[in-house]
């Protein structure tokens, strides 16, 4: 007894069964965790080691290259790059993407880190491994108050973050845009010379008296006592009175007498956050693995809602960033769009298959769709917009098996039989082929799952998605199907089933072309060089721009400027927006918030952002917008031509958040070499060539110019006569210019550091340098700068950045409106391999960007293909037992590509890696139509009377009405993901639409002529 005959006999256990399905996938769908994107794994770690006062050549051969040599060691690495900055160095460590469990790796890079310490200097501090640098802080809270200064901002932001860590769904809270407190100890230079006092002499006197040390203890009979002498400053107050002994007299003074005392804030900041034009202090929230993702943005709103009703007046809380929010808008989008498919693919069937037959084969949808989404929550796939694409395309294929089975019991019934017994022969006749091209079509997907990259795991749903739905829909179709055919099918019996007037035309055209089948295929071949060709007017995008209406606008003034400057960049863009570009003045449509992080970049708030390390010269700024259409037209525009024209030197960028893996910039191309010189006399030559081509704009490199600094060059002589020694030039000049810390001031849990510096003007002149006086440790005396040294100007590059232990300089462009990045990098090859032959040994070059992005996932999928061809011939071969039908059947994929050109010249769509799936998913709907076709052949062949032309004629003929209806579901079902998926999915859809018309047209030709021509069946004489 097969499977279909023991669901018709027993039809209420099968229908039971299929309830319990239904039921459970409803229940899952409403349980499972839903999120915007898939997600990929962040294969990348950040190692950061300070080195106070080093220059970045010292920084870069005293520390990075010594960590680089120990991190090339590891065998899972991909490659590693490096940043050398004065006083720091940040190493990137990146492993190659076919590793999935990383925390061992992590593990050893700590190891080979910390065995390196010894190598160091004794002063650097560090280095710190970094591995949850790929951590999604999904919401940004931003707290801002009017007369509340950091201190009390700091103190509310800390209660709120104690309250969402409460929360089950958070991993993480983290404070951006914090202002580390200081206590400055200001003296002036000339006063403290007068007294015979150094800053030395003072440092030393606050240290010895700023202490907490035991006492000891003594025991009596009954107890032990402990002693705590005092010391410890209890308040700025106790700090002013401590006494001061001056040097060489018995007069006693107090510090508040000799210097000036405050409380401030770290000067200059590291880092500062700014929302909507005030200081601010940001709350960035991650969510736990696992977590939900609409749970939690509910109870962060909860929180804030508390926070707001708790907090005085002025207190307000924003969010920046809403990920929650996004998630459920994402997913009622698609939501909607497949619920619109399968309303269209309904009306189709029961349009061309009558109203029972149409409602026979309708009740598959919903059928296969929930126990899909049952299996989806079994095997932890959640709610995203992959997982939803895959089965909105998966509907116009699930179809596919309900048609051909349905149509197959019609005919039956048609010719006379039973029926029970029809739907019985037609399940036997079809449970192999319609498994087979199931099979098939999920092989067809099988490259994106196993393909080894980030584009490819953040796409790997797909096959998930697409294999569980199509075996859904092959069980329910040798089951259910034959149940409700039995039940509700009527049809009248005719023993002239294919002679109508569509029949016969399609008759006649398959007879003509089978007469001249070289011709029929050197047409076919003809247009499909032709199609190839059109390739070329298609522009090539390997992902498209987010559709949430939210802008990243990155500022980034030459290396080596300091914060202030960035800061007042920031704060006149501010102003700009908030004079012209305000939703509220202008009619809804506008900015409706922003945050700014001055200094450093943004917390990772989605998973494409690639963070910047702290930098003083660098802010990126979130603006969320009213809606996503506005952002290119009303917004970018004229925030990029404020910044261009009034800040010159500037390095703007503004665009709409990026969707998948991170590629930008778009035109990269990276000049490696040993010699800084020659990399960046290339480096000019390739940014001058860069500039000549159509398109590029804003062309830059990543080093930038030369930084000056003062080198301040010891005279040992007259070092030595005065006393002086090198460390007590340093001291005096960091105290001078800087400040040095000498305590710690504690204020219940908090410590803050007492910091001693002069109160003279800050300046990098040199006289001021050279009149600088400098303590002697030896002789207690102190000696102006000039006297034991000299200072001088000189350049330096104000970063070195490697690329796999090579200096490498990575020039980079921007794309006009129109042209892509592709485009720019085939139109400058040609000169880069010309040049690149005079460089020289050791240098070369490689392009990055979104070419290295878009080959490096192309090749990961294509390097899979294989494996998906060689599992489709094992099941072509072992369904047909032949060589000759499998290759037919492979013939035809190409036929495809055809349509696919045409669809995206018309539609004006572009080719990225998404446009990629569609053809690799419409190569198995392609497979699907044509192994029903031939497997009909066969069939034909083996009825009594019909001779070789009659069954290819034939079959040509029963088929024809199951794949048009077929090819017009699925058509059907993509049209709602190409009007309202968005960029992203809008080539997708389009290759399949456009793929399968042309495809099915050309495939119910070539296929019988294929046959024909492998078979050697003449048609010459047939009429």
């Amino acid at each position: 007894m097969n499977i279909t005959q023991f669901a018709i006999e027993k039809n209420r256990i099968a229908l039971t069964l299929l309830f319990v399905v239904l039921i459970s996938g409803v229940m899952t769908y409403t349980r499972m965790p839903r999120a915007e994107d898939p997600g990929f794994t962040i294969r990348t770690a950040q190692v950061r080691t300070i080195f106070p006062g080093a220059s970045p050549k010292r920084v870069e051969d005293l520390v990075t290259d010594k960590l680089e040599k120990a991190i090339q060691e590891i065998p899972e690495l991909d490659f590693i790059s490096s940043r050398s900055k004065t006083g720091i160095s940040v190493i990137k460590v990146n492993l190659r993407n076919e590793y999935m469990d990383i925390q061992p790796i992590w593990d050893k890079l700590r190891r080979k880190v910390e065995d390196t310490r010894d190598q160091l200097p004794a002063d650097v501090i560090g280095p710190v491994v970094d591995d949850e640098f790929g951590d999604v802080f999904g919401t940004i809270v931003a707290i801002t108050g009017d007369g509340f200064d950091y201190r009390e901002l700091k103190t509310i932001a800390d209660d709120v973050r104690d309250e969402l860590l409460l929360i089950n769904n958070v991993a993480k809270v983290e404070i951006y845009g914090d202002q580390a407190e200081r206590v400055f100890v200001e003296f002036n230079n000339s006063r403290l010379a007068e007294l015979g006092l150094s800053p030395t002499q003072l440092k030393q006197i606050l240290e010895s008296r700023n202490i907490i040390l035991p006492g000891g203890n003594f025991s009596t009979a009954y107890e032990r006592v402990f002693l705590e002498p005092s010391g410890n400053f209890e308040s700025l107050v106790e700090l002013g009175r401590s006494i001061i002994n001056l040097p060489g007299t018995t007069d006693l003074v107090r510090l508040e007498d000799l210097v000036t005392i405050r409380r401030g804030y770290v000067d200059p900041p590291q880092s500062m956050m700014r929302s909507a034009g005030d200081n601010s202090l940001g709350l960035a929230i991650s969510m736990r693995e696992g977590g939900n993702i609409l749970q939690l943005g509910q109870a962060v709103k909860d929180v804030i809602r508390r926070a707001n009703s708790v907090y005085p007046v002025g207190v307000e809380f924003d969010f920046i960033q809403f990920q929650a929010g996004d998630v459920e808008r994402k997913i009622d989008a698609f939501a909607n769009n497949l619920l619109q498919a399968i309303v269209v693919v309904a009306v189709v069937m029961l349009l061309f298959l009558g109203l029972r037959t149409g409602l026979i084969v309708a009740t598959l949808i919903p059928s296969a769709m929930f126990a899909a989404i049952f299996f989806m929550g079994l095997l932890d796939v959640g709610l995203h917009q992959m997982s939803l694409a895959g089965l909105i395309i998966s509907l116009g294929m699930l179809v596919d098996n309900a048609i051909v089975m349905a149509e197959s019991i019609m005919v039956q019934m048609t010719a006379g039989k039973p029926a029970r017994r029809a739907a019985i022969d037609s399940a036997v006749e079809l449970r192999i082929p319609l498994l087979v091209s199931s099979l098939t079509t999920a092989a067809a997907f099988l490259p994106i799952r196993l393909a080894e990259s980030n584009a490819g795991e953040y796409t790997a749903a797909l096959f998930t998605v697409v294999t569980i739905t199509l075996l859904c829909s092959w069980v329910i179709t040798l089951t259910i199907i034959p149940i409700l055919c039995v039940a509700f099918m009527k049809v009248k019996q005719s023993q002239e089933q294919y002679s109508g007037r569509f029949y016969s035309a399609y008759r006649g055209i398959v007879v003509g072309a089978l007469k001249r089948p070289v011709l029929v295929l050197l047409v076919a071949g003809g247009v499909f060089f032709v199609a190839l060709q059109g390739f070329r007017f298609i522009p090539n995008i390997f992902f498209p721009a987010n559709d949430r209406p939210t802008l990243a606008i990155e500022i980034e003034l030459p290396v080596g400027s300091p914060i202030e400057p960035t800061n007042e960049v920031v704060i006149a863009l501010e102003q700009f927006m908030l004079d012209n570009l305000m939703a509220d003045q202008n009619g809804g449509s506008g900015i409706i918030n922003w945050g700014a992080f001055i200094g450093e970049g943004a917390p990772r708030y989605i998973l494409s952002y690639r963070p910047e390390t702290p930098t003083p010269e660098y802010a990126y700024i979130i603006v969320n917008a009213s809606s996503r259409d506005i952002l290119e037209t009303q917004l970018i525009p004229p925030i990029q031509e404020f910044l261009e024209n009034n800040f010159p030197g500037l390095r703007p960028t503004v665009r709409p958040l990026p969707l998948g893996p991170p590629a930008w910039p778009p035109v990269e191309v990276r000049i490696s070499g040993r010699d800084s010189d020659k990399l960046f006399e290339i480096a000019d030559k390739v940014r001058r060539q860069l500039a000549e081509i159509p398109g590029t704009r804003q062309i830059s490199d990543d080093w930038g110019a030369r930084t000056k600094k003062i080198a301040v060059e010891i005279d040992e002589t007259r070092a030595r006569l005065a006393g002086v020694s090198h460390q007590d030039i340093a001291i005096s000049l960091q105290t001078f210019l800087s400040g040095v810390e000498v305590a710690e001031y504690r204020e219940e849990d908090k410590l803050i550091p007492i910091v001693l510096r002069s109160r003279a003007t800050q300046g990098a002149e040199l006289g001021v340098v050279q009149s600088i006086n400098v303590f002697s440790q030896a002789t207690g005396k102190s000696v102006p700068l000039g006297q034991v040294a000299e200072a001088k100007m000189i350049w330096e590059a104000g970063v070195i950045r490697r690329r796999d232990r090579l200096r490498t300089v990575t020039v980079s462009s921007l794309l006009e409106p129109g042209y892509t990045a592709a485009a720019i990098n085939r139109a400058i090859r040609p000169w880069l391999e010309q040049e690149s032959a005079d460089w020289g040994f050791g240098f070369g070059w490689e392009f990055g960007g979104v070419m290295e992005k878009s080959v490096e996932s192309s090749q990961s999928i294509n390097e899979k293909l294989p494996i998906a061809g060689l599992i489709i011939l094992i099941l072509l071969v072992a369904q047909f037992n032949s060589l000759r039908k499998p290759a037919i059947i492979l013939l035809t994929i190409p036929l495809s590509i055809i349509g696919v050109v045409v669809g995206l010249l018309v539609a004006r769509s572009y080719f990225g890696f998404i446009t990629l799936l569609g053809i690799i998913s419409l190569a198995g709907i392609v497979i699907n139509n044509a192994i029903v076709l031939i497997d009909r052949i066969g069939r034909e062949e083996a009825e009594p009377g019909n001779t070789p032309q009659d069954a290819i004629v034939k079959a040509a003929q029963r088929r024809i009405r199951p794949i048009l209806l077929t090819t017009t579901t699925t058509v059907a079902g993509m049209i709602p993901l190409w009007l309202g998926g968005g960029p992203m999915w809008e080539p997708l859809a389009i290759a399949i639409i456009f793929g399968l018309i042309f495809a099915t047209m050309l495939t119910l030709i070539i296929v019988p002529v294929l046959y024909s021509l492998m078979f050697k069946v003449d048609f010459s004489e047939y009429a």
